[in-house]
């Protein structure tokens, strides 16, 4: 069973409308227990410390965009990802990956760059491409659904993750925007923050720990990754 078709029955199983997901349990905190409305003699409950500090609302697809799209011959870059969030807001301009142009809406991305797409297409065709276009092309033909879930599944939606956090969450479940889930494991040598997905059979993708805590101060970060994240186990 080829990409598209596993990732079609992944999808199918896992619903889209799955953003409202947060961290699973292992990686989130538990939301505070609700507290009485306060009575006249005492003094409402401080709010959480969090809320005290000032957060951006500049959406992620305002700082991939922020340069304009174009291919260049910069593979460590991310031009790739951004042609693709866009192509599936062209086709499908409700779709579920329009949650990265709301900069009110709180989420982590793990975002591959563009050398990650040219080994994806390498691992699917055996071919390496040499240009950002022919890659992209390459990653166009999987077909808007399939390209549509595989962003999905690197979003993180309820939780601003620092680079930081993610350093002290060896173990941690994230459930993503796809439904399905991702774990991170943190080693000390490095240190290095692997994140492994759902191909049992391929290297996990690594954050790039150069590029991380991309769009820092907002509600939306990121942090760059060295391979795409699979949804599916390509060769199960």
């Amino acid at each position: 069973m080829n990409l598209r078709h596993r990732v079609a029955a992944a999808t199918a199983a896992a619903a889209l409308a799955a953003t409202g997901l947060a961290l699973a349990p292992t990686a989130q905190a538990s939301a505070p227990t609700a507290t009485k409305a306060p009575t006249a003699t005492k003094a409402p409950a401080a709010a959480p410390a969090v809320a005290k500090a000032a957060v951006g609302t500049t959406s992620l697809a305002a700082v991939l965009t922020a340069g304009g799209v174009a291919f260049d011959k910069n593979w460590t870059d991310y031009d790739i990802v951004t042609a693709a969030v866009l192509a599936v807001l062209k086709a499908k301009p409700t779709s579920a990956v329009k949650v990265l142009t709301d900069g009110t809406v709180v989420l982590t991305a793990f975002i591959p760059n563009d050398r990650a797409f040219q080994k994806l297409v390498k691992s699917l065709s055996g071919k390496t491409l040499r240009s950002e276009k022919a890659v992209f092309a390459a990653v166009a033909a999987l077909g808007i659904p399939t390209v549509e879930a595989v962003l999905l599944y690197h979003v993180v939606p309820g939780a601003t993750i620092t680079a930081a956090m993610a350093l002290k969450s060896n173990g941690a479940l994230l459930t993503t925007a796809l439904g399905s889930t991702i774990r991170v494991r943190v080693y000390r040598h490095g240190p290095t923050i692997s994140l492994w997905d759902k191909d049992y059979n391929s290297r996990n993708p690594r954050v790039i720990l150069s590029q991380t805590d991309i769009n820092a101060g907002n509600a939306q970060i990121a942090h760059g990754i060295d391979r795409v994240l699979r949804p599916v186990n390509l060769r199960g």
